[in-house]
């Protein structure tokens, strides 16, 4: 603590980002980050931006992104909104959306950033249990609120929800916005895009992180009717104007357009998760249903922590989080097939010691 920081500053549990060690060798699935590098056509647009137009501002509207987005999911550009990354994205909707005299309703086992940022803007929140399959009850939301934002799938335990109990939940809270935050829908989930134009109170958040391999770049997006948009523009231009960089955007662009190369690596690694969650329930691993780009899983005789060291021993990296109702699960990205054996070699050894 300092006598210089705001009182705020102390009260703060800052989110912990996954560890980025510089090792070499190290298998890494510990960030949830595709294993497959992005468009060449988005490496290609960096390359020919790459020029003396770098000492020019970006367009701060980003409109081309803007209208690549709309034309994708049969929008307009006004009723899109891209930021720096998808937290930069959620940090702006719990300023101008998520705060109101009721309270703001997520699970208890969720994306950690959502308990920082409610604490950060003084957003009072309530955490609905998820029941004893780790499964989000969307009946449970069924009570007075402000607001509702909700994972699907859910992180990190990678479980989904069906379109039909989205609708069911926004019909049920036609006065509070509704977020659905889908980082991870293109790995098999059922997205709530679909639906923007019928409900006026629903914000639907992805990224282009993990599907499009562009964690680097950090490119995030809303979808929403027009008055939840303007909200989350008049922050944005109240906090910094240019939030992507010229290259993000070219680079966004470009990968939005390249359907063939998403679809082939979305497929390979739905692929992938699918053979890995067979190998490790060979292995005495309950692993929860994922239709995200990681499992969620845990043995039926080894602790969580026990497992995460000893893999790291061997050159391989998970997630675990030291939290009530989890501590024994591993957060495992699925990564190359190459990568995935090299897991599950590691693990045998392990479980054979």
């Amino acid at each position: 603590m300092s006598q210089y920081w705001s009182p705020i500053v102390s009260k703060l549990r800052p989110y912990v980002a996954g560890e980025q060690p510089r090792i070499p060798g190290l298998v890494k699935l510990n960030t949830n980050e595709n294993p497959y590098g992005p468009s060449p056509k988005a490496l290609e647009a960096i390359r020919e931006a790459a020029d003396d137009r770098l000492r020019l501002y970006p367009d701060p509207t980003a409109t081309e992104l803007r209208e690549t987005i709309a034309a994708r999911f049969g929008l307009t550009a006004e009723e899109v909104f891209v930021g720096n990354g998808s937290d930069e994205v959620l940090a702006h909707t719990f300023q101008a959306l998520l705060k109101h005299e009721q309270p703001l309703l997520y699970p208890d086992v969720t994306y950690s950033f959502y308990s920082t940022y409610s604490l950060l803007y003084g957003v009072d929140a309530v955490e609905i249990p998820l029941d004893d399959g780790f499964r989000i009850r969307l009946e449970d939301y069924n009570r007075p609120c402000g607001a509702i934002i909700i994972p699907n799938p859910n992180a990190p335990t990678g479980i989904g929800l069906p379109l039909t109990g989205i609708k069911a939940l926004l019909a049920a809270h036609p006065d509070a916005v509704v977020v659905i935050d889908e980082a991870y829908i293109d790995f098999g989930g059922e997205s709530a895009a679909g639906l923007v134009s019928t409900y006026p109170n629903l914000l639907v958040i992805q990224t282009l992180s993990k599907s499009r391999s562009l964690a680097g770049l950090r490119i995030g997006l809303a979808l929403g009717q027009r008055p939840l948009i303007e909200a989350l523009e008049r922050v944005k231009d109240s906090f910094n104007s240019y939030p992507l960089d010229r290259l993000a955007q070219l680079a966004a662009t470009a990968a939005i357009k390249d359907e063939a190369w998403f679809e082939t690596c979305r497929r390979n690694i739905i692929a992938s998760r699918e053979s890995l969650i067979s190998e490790l329930g060979a292995l005495g691993f309950e692993v929860l249903p994922s239709q995200a780009n990681f499992v969620f899983a845990r043995h039926q005789s080894r602790s969580g922590a026990a497992l995460q060291a000893a893999l790291r021993e061997r050159g391989v990296l998970v997630r675990h989080f030291a939290k009530p109702r989890i501590s024994d699960f591993l957060r495992i990205s699925i990564g190359t097939d190459e990568e995935c054996a090299r897991l599950v070699s590691a693990l045998k050894e392990i479980l054979a010691a």
